[in-house]
This record gives structure tokens, C-alpha cells and sequence, in this order.
């Protein structure tokens, strides 16, 4: 009787060893050059050079998105539903233009430990599991007739050529509805290119990002790619116009929105950062000290003004 207690309890110990030798396996294998700690080159991308709090809990990758030998943008990236949690970026005053003859690229650092830091073009044939099992690939898009591949750092919130070709990697890239991704997502993002244009006279740095709803785009019968139920964004611009028209001064120095990632009911609704806070604490994973900008976007000169009390 003995014998079989300790047999048994030997197996399981063994189990249990091979499986936190796998978990090992596995965020080594994802992990690759992607640091635990965000690199000082990447924080320039962060207001304050803060990543927002909250999410320290979850088992996600920090990318710093290499295009061409300059880092262009911060994700922060889910290695199992092969899809970014957020892009951070500074915005670019542009007119908007989309740079349309880029490939898309993927992440080597995500795939092999000995990966470049720079995004590269996808191979044509013969991919490697380890790319696939890290990230998307484009065969996870291409049998979607409801989503479409959504950036998360729209191509026109950037005006250099090189910036704008660095948006094009699946891991800036959600599946979005189409009538969203080309209705109101799209127009919301027009809005806030014209306002930061417009008004905002310093950097505005913006945070995007989604929730996700436990539902996947399938292939080979393996869920692939974790469909976000909702789309938000907020951006923050302490320096910015004190004598543009109310209407848009009151949306400094920062403000936020979120819209529902579907065919109907989809209208994007703009609110105060906190507000956006408020509503991702009911209906994500983000903790209760869940906050999107460093001491909320308040510019440090103006934190102990009358104008700023608790």
C-alpha cells in the first residue's frame, strides 16, 4: 500500500515537472529578444515613458517594433491569441495618406531566439512552426470574409514613408469587422488625425487597443486568432492649442473612445480617458489600478494647481 502511495505521488511529480518544463519551453521559444522590461529606445513611444499599469499579471510580450534600423512603435503583444493587446505610437501631423505597396511582416524576435529585432517580410513558402506558433501569419486572414487585418497604429496617424511601412506587421493587427474597420473605426480615426493636426502643438502620444471575447478565427481546426469584441484608443497631448474652439478644447490634454468590433450597433462613442478606464475595468482583464497614461496626461507643472485637485 505504501509502494503504490509513493509510486503514485512520484508520477505526479513527475508530471508536474515536465509541465513547468514545457511552460519553460514555451516562453523561451516566444520570448526570444523580446525583454521583460521595456527598452529606454521604446519608451519615447509612452507618455512619460510609462507603459499603462495594470496588466502586469498577464502573460504578454514587449515589442519594440523594428523597421529599417530605428525603432517606429511599442505593442504589447498575446503569444496565444496571436494578437496585440495594444500598440502605442506618437502621432505624426499627416495628411492621411495610406502607403499602399508594403508586404506585410511578421516578428522574428517573437519566433526564434536567435531572431532579428527588425520586422522582415514574410517567406512565400515553407514557414516555420515556430513563426506560426508564436504570431499570426497571413493564412489566418485569408479565408475571413467578416474581418478584415485592423491596425491597431493606423498607417495614417504616421508620415514618414519608414513609419508608416512599419505598421504593416501582423502584430499590429487585429481581425476587424469590415463595416467597422471601413465605417465608424475608420472615421474615428480621421477625427483624431484632424484634431491632433489641428490642435495638438506638441507630441501626442496614443495608446490603442481591444478587449478581448473568448471567440477565435479557426484553421485546420486550431483557434488562431482571438476576435476583439471591442476596439479603444486614447491619446494624450499636454502641449496643445488653449485657444482652439471649446468643442475641441475640452477634448485636451487627453481623451479616449471605444466601439463595438460588429456589423451592427457599432458607433464609436468618445469619452474622458477615466471614463474609457472605467469601462474596461467592467468588461476586460485589467486590474483595478488599471491606467492608460502615467498621473492621468496631467502635464507635471500644473499637478499641484488649483485647477488640478483630487
Amino acid at each position: 500500500m505504501h509502494c503504490r502511495l509513493y509510486a503514485a505521488a512520484f508520477i505526479m511529480s513527475v508530471y508536474r515537472t515536465e509541465r513547468k518544463l514545457l511552460y519553460l519551453l514555451i516562453v523561451v521559444m516566444a520570448g526570444a529578444e523580446v525583454q521583460d522590461n521595456i527598452s529606454q529606445e521604446c519608451k519615447q513611444f509612452l507618455y512619460m515613458g510609462t507603459m499603462p499599469r495594470g496588466l502586469e499579471e498577464q502573460p504578454l510580450k514587449k515589442i519594440c517594433q523594428y523597421y529599417s534600423g530605428k525603432p517606429r512603435f511599442f505593442t504589447l503583444y498575446d503569444t496565444f491569441s496571436h494578437t496585440p493587446v495594444y500598440s502605442a505610437y506618437t502621432f505624426k501631423r499627416t495628411d492621411g495618406s495610406k502607403k499602399v505597396d508594403v508586404p506585410w511582416m511578421y516578428e522574428p524576435q517573437l519566433s526564434l531566439v536567435s531572431g532579428s529585432r527588425e520586422m522582415e517580410q514574410f517567406p512565400s513558402v515553407n514557414i516555420h512552426k515556430s513563426l506560426e506558433d508564436s504570431q499570426a501569419v497571413l493564412d489566418d486572414y485569408s479565408d475571413t470574409v467578416i474581418f478584415e487585418r485592423g491596425q491597431l497604429n493606423p498607417d495614417e496617424h504616421q508620415a514618414d514613408p519608414d513609419d508608416k511601412a512599419a505598421t504593416y506587421t501582423l502584430t499590429n493587427v487585429v481581425p476587424r469587422v469590415r463595416e467597422f474597420n471601413i465605417g465608424p473605426w475608420k472615421i474615428h480615426e480621421h477625427t483624431i488625425r484632424k484634431r491632433l493636426n489641428n490642435y495638438c502643438r506638441g507630441t501626442a502620444y496614443v495608446v490603442t487597443g481591444v478587449t478581448t471575447s473568448g471567440q477565435s478565427i479557426r484553421r485546420h481546426n486550431i483557434n488562431r486568432l482571438g476576435i476583439p469584441t471591442y476596439l479603444w484608443s486614447a491619446y494624450c497631448c499636454v502641449n496643445f492649442d488653449h485657444n482652439a474652439p471649446y468643442s475641441e478644447r475640452s477634448k485636451f490634454p487627453a481623451f479616449a473612445a471605444h466601439g463595438l468590433n460588429d456589423r451592427e450597433n457599432n458607433r464609436v462613442q468618445e469619452m474622458t480617458v477615466q471614463q474609457l478606464e472605467d469601462f474596461l475595468k467592467r468588461v476586460t482583464y485589467v486590474s483595478s489600478s488599471f491606467q492608460i497614461f502615467y498621473d492621468n496626461c496631467v502635464p507635471r507643472n500644473t499637478v499641484n494647481s488649483p485647477l488640478h485637485s483630487d
